[in-house]
Formats: structure tokens, C-alpha cells, sequence
């Protein structure tokens, strides 16, 4: 009886410290990749170059301690004050992770030459869509994920099937967050 007890308490042992073990590897230390951008600071308003009023190119942005087991990077930049609901401007997906930043003004095309893929945003395109509110001052979250796979998901793929994509495969996350109002 004491053996058996024993063994059921080694088994279990074995089974908790496999479970925090896949935790750990599977991103429960949130929030920590750094990603930053040249443009604007954490909090700071976006220049007008990358919005609907200026050129509506993407911003430069960089990024730094992926985790180790990274084999590829998503991004997802959204607008949660949007009156509709929140408002996505860019779903970017497969980046590699060789990869520390994206450059100012990435095209708009479903798939880029390093492999990177695209997907649709609510203006109904694929690629960035820059800050553009009806009234007042919004927040634009880029957020950054760490991914231990590459994305088995078409270029053209929507924020929704990227998350449902991406769910169990999260190593570390980062964002980074940026204010514009409208001037006229």
C-alpha cells in the first residue's frame, strides 16, 4: 500500500513539473519581448506620415529578447477606442526570426520576399492601414508575438484566424502602444 502510494505521488510529481515545464516554454512570461519604434515612444502620438492624413505608410518598428524557440513572429496593431468596436490596422504573420524589426513603409502585399505573410485589416485590405479615428485621440497597440512554429495559414487571413492560429503556440509577447488625433 505504501509503494503504490509512493508511485502515485512520484507519477504526480512528474506530471506537475512536465505541465509548469510546457507552460513555461508555451509563453506564460508575458510581455516579455521589447518592441519599440523610432517614430514615436511608448504612449507618444504618431506621426502624421503614417496615418490616413499623411502617407498611411507603416512605422518602422524594432524589437529585441524573442525567446529562445522562436521560429517565427506575428504582429497585430489595433485600435481598442474605435467606436464600432476595436478596429485592426495590420496583421503581419511567418516573420522570421532572424528578423529584429520591420522597415518604414512595408508593401501592402499578401506575402513579402522574405516569406513574411499579410492578412486583411477592417478597411478590407491586406497590409497596414495607418490611425485614421472619426474624433478624439485613440491608442493604437502594436502588439508582437513570439511563435515556437511557422503559421500553416494563407496569406489574406484575418485577426480572428490568426489568434485561433497562433493558440498554444505563444512563447512571449510585446507591445508597444501609440496615441493619434485627428488635426482637421
Amino acid at each position: 500500500m505504501k509503494t503504490a502510494l509512493f508511485f502515485s505521488v512520484i507519477i504526480t510529481f512528474l506530471f506537475l513539473l512536465t505541465d509548469v515545464s510546457q507552460s513555461q516554454r508555451k509563453g506564460d512570461t508575458k510581455m516579455s519581448i521589447r518592441i519599440t519604434s523610432t517614430a514615436f515612444t511608448e504612449g507618444g502620438m504618431i506621426p502624421e506620415i503614417y496615418t490616413c492624413e499623411g502617407r498611411d505608410i507603416s512605422p518602422p518598428l524594432s524589437w529585441s529578447n524573442l525567446p529562445e524557440g522562436t521560429k517565427s513572429i506575428a504582429l497585430i496593431n489595433d485600435d481598442p477606442d474605435a467606436p464600432m468596436g476595436t478596429w485592426v490596422h495590420w496583421v503581419i504573420y511567418n516573420i522570421p526570426p532572424i528578423e529584429t524589426g520591420l522597415k518604414e513603409g512595408i508593401p501592402s502585399e499578401k506575402v513579402l520576399p522574405n516569406g513574411t505573410k499579410q492578412g486583411i485589416t477592417d478597411f478590407r485590405r491586406v497590409g497596414y492601414g495607418g490611425p485614421c479615428p472619426p474624433s478624439g485621440t485613440h491608442r493604437y497597440f502594436f502588439k508582437i508575438y513570439a511563435l515556437d512554429t511557422m503559421l500553416e495559414l494563407e496569406s489574406g487571413a484575418a485577426k480572428g484566424q490568426l489568434l485561433t492560429a497562433m493558440e498554444g503556440h505563444i512563447l512571449g509577447t510585446g507591445q508597444l502602444i501609440g496615441k493619434y488625433k485627428r488635426a482637421k
